[in-house]
């Protein structure tokens, strides 16, 4: 038996809750509003039939194992993920490691380690679902072998607003755009990022606003530059605030106002309006509720303060 089936089954054997199980199965990045429909219908059916309900996820994303060159960023890190599936009410999560290996699998091969693992007796799918190399098997051709191997599969229609889909690539668009409140729709509640405070250059402290970095993986999406009204969640209060994502470019790589250029490194910095003290160290989460600008590049110093002065105005009467 090659290396990945061995590795899923230790992981599918560790979310185990040794009794027959409703399983989904799926990536769920983000884990936005179809992806809710999907797991409110999977605890309906376990509840009926009497079973435990697991969800089964993929990290990485299959995507990046199979086509290797696709440039594909997370809406959610895996912990998050991870917490948000758990809070919908599933009895237990699984994380399985995609590997090419895995991906080699038959669509047989795979569920039946589905069966033996979990001991599913019930495959809760969307109707765009397919599994197996290449995509080899539809909710129909999972019927079949559910058939031999004695579980059932239920398919169900996907949800849809404005006559489309509610899906992950429908959520990436209207990101790029830095349309948040399309965003929050799609997904069910406020886009947000989360990570460690870490020091920066601690130009919003020279100019009388200082910010927190969040240091966050290469691999995070993240909205269209520019500047947006955000809550910010700190120490386990809320507090309003200002974010600013982009390259920064009023300033050179060497810290003074810039004729041109700005930064190569994207930065989250985020200014908690009404809060005193240290933020190095710390946790922060924040929630993207609003774009109010683009980013822009100003002048001179004095002309970029002027500008932060309105961008606070403008987020407290929105936040009003």
């Amino acid at each position: 038996m090659s290396e990945s089936p061995i590795l899923a089954q230790e992981e599918l054997s560790r979310a185990a809750l040794g009794r027959d199980a409703a399983v989904a199965i799926g990536v769920f990045d983000g884990v936005h509003r179809g992806h809710r429909y999907l797991i409110d219908r999977l605890l309906e059916r376990g509840r009926q039939e009497g079973l435990a309900t697991m969800v089964v996820t993929f990290h990485p994303h299959p995507r990046l194992v199979v086509q290797p060159q696709t440039a594909l960023t997370y809406l959610c890190g895996l912990e998050e993920r991870i917490e948000l599936l758990r809070e919908l009410g599933v009895d237990s999560v699984a994380i399985l490691s995609f590997t090419s290996e895995l991906a080699q699998l038959s669509a047989r091969e795979f569920v039946s380690l589905l069966v033996e693992g979990l001991r599913m007796k019930l495959l809760v799918v969307g109707s765009d679902f397919a599994l197996g190399r290449g995509r080899e098997a539809d909710a129909k051709a999972l019927e079949v072998i559910g058939r031999e191997m004695d579980f059932a599969v239920e398919e169900v229609a996907l949800l849809a607003a404005s006559g489309e889909k509610v899906g992950s690539s429908a959520t990436r668009l209207a990101l790029a755009r830095g349309d948040m409140e399309t965003v929050a729709s799609l997904m069910g509640r406020p886009f947000s990022l989360r990570g460690p405070i870490v020091r920066g250059a601690e130009r919003g402290k020279s100019l009388g606003f200082p910010t927190a970095n969040i240091a966050l993986g290469l691999d995070r999406a993240l909205p269209a530059f520019g500047v947006y009204v955000t809550r910010a969640y700190l120490g386990g209060r809320a507090y309003p605030a200002v974010t600013n994502i982009g390259l920064r470019p009023t300033f050179s790589a060497k810290g003074g106002p810039a004729s041109g250029g700005g930064e190569d490194k994207t930065t989250v910095e985020t200014y908690i309006l009404d809060f005193e003290g240290e933020l190095h160290g710390q946790e922060l989460r924040i929630e993207l509720l609003h774009r109010l600008r683009g980013e822009m590049r100003f002048p001179n110093v004095d002309a970029l303060k002027e500008q932060i002065e309105k961008d606070i105005a403008a987020a407290r009467a929105y936040l009003s």
